[in-house]
């Protein structure tokens, strides 16, 4: 009897454990095999569903992303963190040249928001915490915008 408690108990603190989970969504990072020993890892900034995280930057220190604007979604977030005073310089460079976009908000970190704004974005960033950028079309210009754009984000420190 002594033994048949002893195994289960056994069994029980096995079967309890937590297993970690290391795996890397594709949506985060991009890997590139050279070759069998070589592996590079790409980091880029992907929109996910309606919302872009933005948390690499390039060598020139800057957040870019491409995204695109459907029927579906017709409101892309573009969330970033800011732990210094800075300013924002913030643009969206759509595919076709020119079109009826742009950013309608920023909604800052204590959850108030500022906007409408342009295709270009230069705004004093006072807060630390996290930014959200919202982005779609003006809804006072006919044709709205449909299809792919880039965003690119400089954060310069004060």
């Amino acid at each position: 009897m002594k033994n048949l408690s002893l195994i289960l108990i056994c069994i029980l603190l096995f079967s309890c454990q937590k297993k970690e989970n290391n795996i890397i969504p594709k949506e985060e990072k991009n890997i590139i095999s050279i070759d069998s020993s070589t592996t590079i890892v790409k980091e880029e900034n992907k929109q996910i569903g309606d919302t872009i995280f933005m948390n690499f930057k390039d060598n020139k220190d800057l957040f870019l992303a491409e995204s695109s604007l459907d029927s579906i979604n017709s409101k892309i977030y573009v969330k970033f963190k800011n732990e210094d005073a800075a300013e924002l310089k913030a643009e969206i460079l759509p595919a076709k040249g020119k079109g009826n976009i742009r950013f309608n908000q920023i909604i800052l970190p204590d959850n108030t928001s500022d906007g409408p704004f342009g295709m270009d974005l230069k705004i004093p960033l006072k807060q630390k915490g996290s930014y959200v950028l919202v982005i779609g079309h003006s809804l006072m210009a006919e044709n709205p915008y449909y299809g792919k754009f880039k965003i690119q984000l400089e954060v310069k420190k004060e």
